[in-house]
């Protein structure tokens, strides 16, 4: 299951920094008035998610990708926690965002397991 995983995983975190140029608004609100030059951040966000997800499909970089991805999910941590505490800004339900907080937990954790040889 771990060896086929990485792919799924992988093609998630490419389509999702592509969203970032598809839907860049969402992800620019998350960020106004919360941190400096949110277009230049969600378009590096961006760039990493899809790198990361490149990383995670080839076998000889998959190891870094796996600690970018890592890296990434940490950095993000404080915008989801913005958009959890001003749930009114993106129709979400409150108790969904904050619940939503725990699943970086294990996104960090699945993406550690293939920081491993």
């Amino acid at each position: 299951m771990k060896k086929y995983f990485v792919y799924v995983m992988g093609i998630i975190y490419i389509l999702a920094g592509l969203n970032h140029f598809w839907h860049p608004a969402f992800y620019i609100k998350m960020l106004e008035g919360f941190l400096p030059y949110p277009v230049a951040l969600v378009n590096i966000s961006g760039v990493a998610e899809i790198l990361c997800g490149l990383g995670l499909l080839i076998p000889a970089t998959r190891k870094a990708a796996a600690w970018g991805t890592i890296a990434l999910l940490i950095a993000i941590v404080p915008a989801n926690i913005n958009m959890a505490m001003h749930p009114a800004n993106f129709g979400f339900s409150p108790i969904g965002l904050y619940l939503r907080l725990p699943i970086q937990l294990l996104l960090i954790w699945l993406a550690y397991i293939y920081t491993k040889d």
